[in-house]
C-alpha cells in the first residue's frame, strides 16, 4: 500500500475512533433501566458482588459463593458449606435497588422528575447501595469464623492470591 492509501487507513480509523468517544453511551438508550446492564440486574439478581466486596475478598476473607463454589477443594464440611450457602442466599438483596432505579429511569422518561423526587429517589438508591455493600462485607467477614486458617489459605491459593499466608492476620 503506498503512502496515501496508509494515510487514509488512518484516517478513516481515527475519525471512527473520535465518534466513538462523542457517543460513549450509543446503544444504552434501548436498556430497560438506563443505569444498569442486563449484566449488573443479572448479578444483583444472582447476589453476586460485582467487585462490592473487594476490600475483603482481596485481603483474606472468603466470599461465600466462592466457598460453595471451592467446597469439595478446600475440603468445608457439611455444616460450613450450609453456612455459605445460607449467607449466600443473605447476600442477595438487589432486587430492591433494581426497582429503586426503575423507579427513577420511570421519572425521567414520564419527564416527572422535579428537584424533590430526583434527592428522595438518589438518597434511596445511595442507601440501598451501602446496604448491599455492607452485606456482601459482613459475610465475607462472617466466613473467617467458620473456617481453619489451611481452608483460608487454600482458598486464596486456589483463587490465585497467593498462598494466603500473608492474608491470614484476622482472629479466627
Amino acid at each position: 500500500m503506498n503512502n496515501y492509501g496508509s494515510l487514509v487507513v488512518v484516517a478513516v480509523v481515527f475519525g471512527m475512533g473520535a465518534a466513538v468517544a462523542q457517543a460513549p453511551y450509543a446503544g444504552m438508550q434501548s436498556r430497560s433501566i438506563k443505569a444498569l446492564s442486563d449484566q449488573e440486574i443479572a448479578d444483583l439478581r444472582a447476589g453476586r458482588g460485582m467487585g462490592l466486596a473487594l476490600a475483603a475478598e482481596l485481603n483474606g476473607y472468603p466470599g461465600p459463593s466462592h466457598l460453595v463454589e471451592l467446597a469439595d477443594k478446600i475440603g468445608l464440611s457439611e455444616v460450613q458449606r450450609n453456612s455459605a450457602r445460607g449467607m449466600f442466599e443473605a447476600m442477595k438483596i438487589g432486587e430492591r435497588l433494581i426497582a429503586q432505579e426503575a423507579a427513577l429511569d420511570k421519572l425521567f422518561a414520564d419527564h416527572a422528575i422535579t428537584p424533590e423526587t430526583l434527592s428522595a429517589a438518589t438518597s434511596e438508591i445511595g442507601t440501598t447501595q451501602a446496604q448491599l455493600r455492607a452485606a456482601h462485607l459482613k459475610y465475607h467477614l462472617s466466613t473467617v469464623a467458620m473456617l481453619e486458617p489451611s481452608q483460608i489459605r487454600q482458598y486464596s491459593a486456589l483463587r490465585g492470591y497467593g498462598d494466603g499466608a500473608q492474608q491470614h492476620r484476622h482472629r479466627h
